[in-house]
């Protein structure tokens, strides 16, 4: 698989990341240890470096899983992590990055990750309570020590942003970005290319909607988040079916499917783009990693644009509490 580096910074990674999340939590129960281990190895295989886990997602069995799958591998992946949520009772009880729990959870996912440096260390969301430039200090100071290689930050707004990388330079921003999430286009991604940092879309398949293989009958387990947001009730499912039907007749002129072509519109934006989809499936790992080998030309790109324009997507992305976490 081709490589790309993340903005200006010399942290280089495959053109398509993995996110680790679904494989413990986020989307219905965990999968079995074995097979999750598995999955993250054939990733390995099929030519993936860049790993994305968070202390929050299980919470802590996702990084030891990725520890473990990675173990043998560790020298020739990239491996990201998360800080910034407090846990009480195994579960997550709001925002906490006060510099003494930056380093006491780095200390902890070093143990977990079965490794000695994280390579991109992410604020998982901006604390309000905690001045970002003590965050960005924070991490400098855990940088200068050896046990985080980059800085990084999720659902940040231009501001922190700002303020972040002229304390310490960020590498990467992760947000969600697809065809049917395009918020960072507004001022997000115009800042990121100004200041040189790279960008890692979540859920660049629309949590799985844009694949094609959910409608307004699929159902969720209780643990899956989908089953609170509102962007995903059977009458938005129905509603936003446009949009899966508009990629399902590109990716036929494509000869690939709506998933390849999600992905491929995405790192065609800028070379700086490294999406994560993730999955629990070793035959959707292969037809995701595929997405690296579908080329859209101009005109391609000017059919989407055209199509998508006439298109309102219904339904917000988050419920009303997790939409609080978000900094715009």
């Amino acid at each position: 698989m081709q490589t790309r580096k993340l903005g200006r910074s010399n942290l280089e990674v495959s053109a398509l990341g993995f996110g680790c999340m679904g494989l413990s939590s986020g989307y219905g129960p965990a999968v079995e240890k074995e097979h999750g281990i598995k999955v993250i190895r054939a990733a390995v295989d099929l030519g993936v470096t860049f790993f994305d886990t968070a202390e929050v997602y299980g919470p802590f069995v996702n990084e030891e899983l990725v520890g473990e799958a990675l173990a043998p591998f560790r020298d020739r992946v990239v491996i990201a992590t998360k800080f910034g949520f407090k846990i009480e009772g195994g579960k997550q009880a709001g925002l906490d990055s006060r510099p003494e729990h930056i380093r006491e959870v780095v200390e902890a996912s070093l143990k977990r990750l079965k490794t000695d440096h994280i390579d991109l260390l992410y604020q998982h969301r901006v604390d309000p309570a905690v001045p970002i430039e003590d965050v960005a200090g924070t991490v400098k100071e855990l940088i200068g020590a050896g046990k985080v290689r980059h800085f990084g930050l999720s659902e940040a707004g231009v501001q922190v942003i700002r303020r972040a990388h002229a304390v310490q330079p960020v590498t990467a921003l992760q947000s969600e970005y697809s065809l049917w999430w395009r918020e960072p286009e507004a001022e997000i991604l115009p800042t990121l290319e100004e200041l040189g940092i790279g960008f890692v879309p979540f859920s660049p398949l629309g949590r799985g909607f844009l694949t094609g293989k959910l409608d307004e009958t699929t159902t969720f387990d209780s643990t899956d988040i989908r089953s609170t947001v509102p962007r995903f009730t059977a009458e938005n499912r129905k509603a936003n079916q446009v949009l899966v039907e508009l990629l399902g007749q590109i990716a036929g002129q494509k000869h690939a499917t709506p998933a390849r072509v999600a992905l491929a519109w995405l790192l065609a934006r800028k070379p700086w783009i490294v999406p994560i989809p993730g999955t629990t499936k070793l035959h959707r790992l292969e037809e995701n990693v595929g997405a690296a080998a579908v080329e859209l030309t101009a005109a391609d790109l000017q059919e989407i644009e055209t199509a998508v324009a006439q298109i309102t997507v219904q339904g917000a992305r988050y419920s009303e509490a997790a939409q609080k976490m978000v900094n715009r």
